[in-house]
């Protein structure tokens, strides 16, 4: 399992650059790309108290140590992709011992969620055609202040 932390750009950002990334790390690192995650909070990177957000970008990536050797081209990879988004980029790999990695899966749903675009959403009985203040939604123009003692 490789987790990709990326601190300083926004997470809607690391959400669309994770999508070639996590085929092209999967690539280089040989396994599937079910083992690839990214972590992008609201956070933001400062520096001498100036917000530094996609100008500098720090990364952290840990990595089964048995996959170290291929930190060079994984580091091409991540930093080709980062740049289209990222002015400085600063990758720090952190490296673990698959024995110390533990992970559960419940058997009942799937690892993960995916996009589902055949999906059919139920009807609200919201027409597109009212314009606001029409229909149940009406604005009230009336005195709301009427009968309340001055």
């Amino acid at each position: 399992m490789i987790t990709v932390n990326v601190y300083g750009l926004d997470q809607f950002v690391v959400g669309d650059v994770s999508i070639p990334l996590t085929k092209n790390l999967a690539k280089v690192y040989e396994i599937s790309e079910d083992d690839i995650n990214f972590i992008s909070s609201n956070n933001m990177v400062f520096h001498a108290g100036v917000e530094q957000t996609s100008w500098r970008v720090i990364v952290e990536v840990n990595v089964p140590k048995k996959l170290e050797v291929l930190q060079d081209q994984a580091l091409e990879v991540l930093n080709h992709y980062l740049s289209e988004v990222a002015i400085n980029i600063e990758v720090f790999f952190h490296y673990y011992l698959y024995d110390h990695h533990g992970l559960h899966v419940n058997k009942d749903y799937p690892l993960y969620l995916e996009e589902r675009p055949d999906i059919q959403f139920e009807e609200t009985g919201y027409s597109e055609e009212l314009e606001e203040g029409e229909g149940e939604d009406e604005i009230y123009t009336g005195d709301i202040f009427s009968g309340i003692d001055h």
